[in-house]
């Protein structure tokens, strides 16, 4: 654990001197042991809970699988043996607008989004930072396991990857800007799940044994047609069901229940598998194929956020990940405009999806990262 602490206090030494930090408390074990490890490096610190959404406004009856009054009620419980000051913030009307809605309107035109990508760009280090600096606080700190350090020969601050690969949360935050990173500590990343577990149960903790969330917040029953049906009231067009030679197989009750990859619930009895291979919001249309029809190796990527690097010049060598489980694999990148970027892959990937995010890396170094706009093969 002094690893960790050390890695705090060099963070430090990069910015202002002051040690004030806002901890993320999300009610699990994660940000339970991040709040302890800042309070141990000498951080003044206060434990806060952003309030996301109520669940009538979704339209769902259980308890949502993050920022339930649950866990509000094992952060506070967690900042009460802690010793530090616990809030609430109710950031319903950004997570509503800048996660939900954009949700939405991926699915609507049919693309795949990752809303946790959003969360963490526009909730926790947009809009939690800003309260944050707005009450003098000089540090936010989360859970997530990824590392940031100072590069001084490039002047930047970059992200990396979390030392625990199975954890790494790396690019979930590839959004993340140099003035974000400033002002952010990551103690977890330096750390393996189970020894935060392992601090959590020295430290008597009861999120020590809590289960992990696996589930998009908003959607803890997985099914992402309905909630949209419910959540807008609008009536989803219906449309065909095509094969890649455009022969029509049947029909459907919407784009916005399909994902390009989908094997499952397809509703066409074939004597092959099929898969979702294309979506046409224009024409409402499905196309369907065989496995080896999802297979692309050119991506286009949009809203890029360079990290490591101001731009790019000329074509870079690099690795890729275009969805949060793919492995990573060789790409060569072009930067054919202000905010878009070229990402082939040496060799040709399944199921690169519009929507997702592709994430860079050199090494352990986040590069940066974008939405995935088009997909094509040269």
């Amino acid at each position: 654990m002094s690893g960790v602490l050390q890695h705090l206090d060099l963070i430090l030494t990069q910015g202002d001197n002051s040690k004030r930090a806002m901890i993320a408390m999300s009610g699990g074990v994660d940000s339970s042991v991040a709040a302890y490890l800042t309070i141990k490096a000498g951080y003044e610190c206060t434990g806060v809970t952003m309030r996301l959404f109520d669940n009538e406004a979704i339209g769902i009856e259980q308890e949502s699988t993050c920022c339930s009054l649950a866990d509000v009620e094992d952060a506070r419980s967690v900042c009460n043996e802690l010793g530090i000051p616990y809030y609430v913030f109710n950031f319903g009307d950004t997570f509503a607008k800048q996660v939900i809605d954009r949700f939405v309107a991926n699915y609507e035109n049919g693309r795949t989004p990752n809303p946790c990508i959003d969360c963490n760009r526009f909730l926790k280090f947009e809009r939690l930072l800003k309260r944050a600096q707005d009450t003098n606080f000089v540090f936010i700190v989360t859970g997530h396991y990824a590392r940031t350090s100072y590069d001084p020969v490039s002047g930047r601050y970059l992200l990396k990857r979390g030392l625990d690969k199975s954890k790494d949360q790396s690019y979930v935050l590839y959004g993340m800007t140099q003035e974000q990173l400033k002002h952010t500590l990551l103690p977890l990343g330096e750390l393996t799940k189970e020894e935060v577990r392992n601090i959590a149960r020295e430290q008597g903790f009861l999120t020590a044994e809590k289960d992990e969330s696996q589930d998009i917040c908003f959607v803890p029953d997985h099914d992402y047609g309905a909630f949209i049906r419910r959540y807008t009231g609008r009536d989803v067009a219906s449309g065909d069901i095509v094969n890649v030679q455009g022969k029509t197989l049947g029909t459907h009750a919407g784009i916005i229940d399909f994902t390009v990859g989908q094997r499952k619930g397809i509703g066409i009895a074939a004597s092959q598998p099929l898969y979702v291979v294309e979506l046409d919001p224009q024409t409402d249309t499905v196309v369907v194929g065989s496995e080896s029809d999802l297979y692309q190796n050119t991506a286009i990527i949009e809203d890029i956020n360079l990290i490591s690097l101001e731009s790019i010049q000329g074509e870079l060598r690099a690795t890729a990940k275009h969805r949060y489980r793919s492995a990573e694999k060789p790409v060569i990148v072009t930067q054919i405009g202000t905010d878009k970027l070229r990402v082939e892959f040496i060799e040709p990937q399944k199921a690169i999806t519009k929507g997702q995010a592709l994430v860079l890396y050199d090494g352990d170094v986040v590069i940066g990262g974008g939405t995935i706009t088009d997909v094509l093969t040269v």
